[in-house]
């Protein structure tokens, strides 16, 4: 009988080798319980080379509380720890150490404050706040890093491709070309981020949402290998499925052959009561054949039939194709604004692997150390000023104008009250930029921040799918269109209060110079 191996990968083992190194060091200087805070945030918006995000989605808590709430050690990873041996042949953790780890080994200690799905968030601003004993929040650095950069990244591009559709139904696709069973979670946060279904079936139960799927090429040529034809393929598929039909037409010719043989099955559906759904176009000039299968599929009455788009798909090509269809459409009597309205985007692999930017560059830093009054802030200097961590507490607010557009998420000392003087200075959090905001020209000030894991405890109510999808939609009608632009986006503002900036200057040791304001509340 062959054993069963154990899974250390779906547990807490789930981690950087080098954060139980450095539990244990923490254990064996008496530090392991000692408070501290650890910010997560990215640095930078994706860039996919010929376009830029100008925003991002945030995604992932939810499987991240999840994996938390059950993770701890047990006694197959203790043991495996155990066994591991150093280059000097001698055990690396110690037997204390281990013992430890099996009687407090788990995440009941660390509270957790984020910015909640699907909200909009931006560069510098913390979306995940940890708070807890030194060594469990070490621990917990890696995971949390895995499951909030991905999902973010994959959010953001579902979200992107949503936008440059138009809204119109978006169907993910990348299941085939995923990387590995991480393909579940980047559904989830497409799902999340934009997209209406997915054709991956596990998953999209899991989640409860029906999976939406066409057919391939494979069932038209396998039945001209068996001596049948395209029609015959078509006419089988619509008599197993009469109400659930799209045909993928490019097998053979698409317009010569694929969409009139669609059209002569829907005919067939329609003079039996059934409804046809659409064709699906998967290569060749997606914008050009859209408008030939419109004119032809409105030539035999079929006016609302959709027509699916697949093929190397994302948020530019989309954009290009509408250009293209409102450029060309009328001279072929197809209305482009009816055109665009029926088509349908399946996006697969250039969704799901965030295709030109493939990795979210989220960081984990250490900003407060527990000593006799509290949490003291900590501070991580670097020759590059971009990489110098915004230190301490701290409040997380975003501002509206009087247009009701949020225009800056602000950084704050905690408990700071921002408008007190009636105006603020806001600084940019690496250069020496500033501007000043009056209280007067701000509508709305709102904390982003939202409790979610109190000492272990789950305190939170997550809300599905539907309702985090509503989150995002909100968030993006506040930006400045600017800012969602698919190539060099408007720059959002995030920025320092002038407390935070004080603070941090400090701890820099550069002088604070005299205030010298670069623009106004816009600027």
């Amino acid at each position: 009988m062959v054993e069963k191996k154990k899974k250390f990968s779906e547990g807490i083992l789930f981690t950087d080798f080098y954060q139980l190194t450095m539990a244990q060091l923490y254990f064996k200087n008496g530090l392991h319980q000692k408070e501290v805070q650890f910010d997560y945030f990215f640095r930078n918006y994706p860039e996919y080379n010929s376009h830029q995000a100008g925003y991002c989605v945030a995604c992932g808590l939810k499987p991240l509380v999840d994996w938390m709430q059950s993770a701890c050690f047990k006694a197959e990873d203790v043991e495996a720890l155990a066994a591991q041996k150093g280059s000097d042949k001698k055990p690396v953790f110690e037997a204390d150490f281990l013992d430890w780890l099996s009687s407090a080994g788990d995440f009941s200690s660390i509270s957790l404050e984020a910015i909640p799905e699907g909200r909009v968030v931006h560069p510098e601003v913390p979306l995940a706040v940890v708070r807890g004993p030194l060594a469990m929040a070490q621990i917990l650095e890696s995971s949390l890093l895995n499951h909030l950069n991905y999902q973010t990244l994959i959010a953001t591009k579902s979200c992107r491709i949503k936008e440059a559709g138009r809204g119109n139904l978006l169907l993910e696709f990348g299941l085939r070309r995923g990387q590995g069973r991480g393909v579940d979670l980047g559904v989830r946060a497409s799902l999340i981020g934009g997209a209406d279904f997915s054709s991956n079936t596990g998953i999209s139960y899991e989640l409860g949402f029906s999976p939406k799927g066409t057919h391939a090429h494979s069932m038209v040529q396998a039945f001209i290998a068996l001596g049948y034809s395209e029609l015959d393929a078509f006419s089988a598929y619509a008599d197993l499925y009469p109400d659930n039909c799209i045909f993928l037409v490019d097998t053979i010719n698409t317009l010569s052959s694929g969409i009139p043989n669609a059209i002569k099955v829907f005919e067939k559906l329609a003079c039996k009561g059934h409804k046809p759904l659409g064709i699906r176009l998967d290569s060749g000039d997606l914008a050009y054949l859209s408008i030939q299968a419109a004119k032809m599929l409105n030539q035999a009455g079929f006016e609302e039939v959709k027509i699916v788009l697949s093929n190397k798909l994302d948020e530019l090509v989309i954009w290009q194709i509408l250009t293209q269809i409102q450029q060309e459409a009328a001279k072929y009597e197809v209305d482009p604004g009816r055109l665009i309205k029926r088509l349908v985007y399946g996006v697969g692999t250039n969704l799901i692997t965030s295709q030109g930017c493939p990795a979210l560059d989220g960081v984990y830093k250490l900003v407060a150390v527990g000593g006799q009054e509290g949490l003291r802030p900590a501070f991580k200097l670097s020759e590059v000023p971009a990489k110098t961590s915004n230190p301490g507490r701290k409040g997380i607010w975003r501002l509206y104008d009087r247009r009701q557009k949020a225009v800056a998420d602000v950084l704050s000392q905690e408990g700071e009250d921002l408008f007190k003087e009636g105006e603020q200075v806001l600084h940019h959090p690496s250069q020496e930029k500033n501007r000043v905001i009056k209280k007067e020209n701000v509508s709305r000030v709102e904390g982003l921040h939202r409790e979610i894991v109190k000492e272990g405890k789950l305190v939170y109510d997550f809300p599905s799918i539907e309702e985090t999808r509503d989150l995002r939609k909100k968030d993006l009608s506040f930006l400045d269109s600017g800012v969602k632009r698919l190539i060099n986006p408007h720059r959002y503002h995030v920025s320092l209060s002038d407390k935070l900036w004080k603070l941090k200057r400090n701890f820099i040791g550069i002088p604070i110079p005299h205030r010298k304001s670069i623009g106004g509340d816009n600027g």
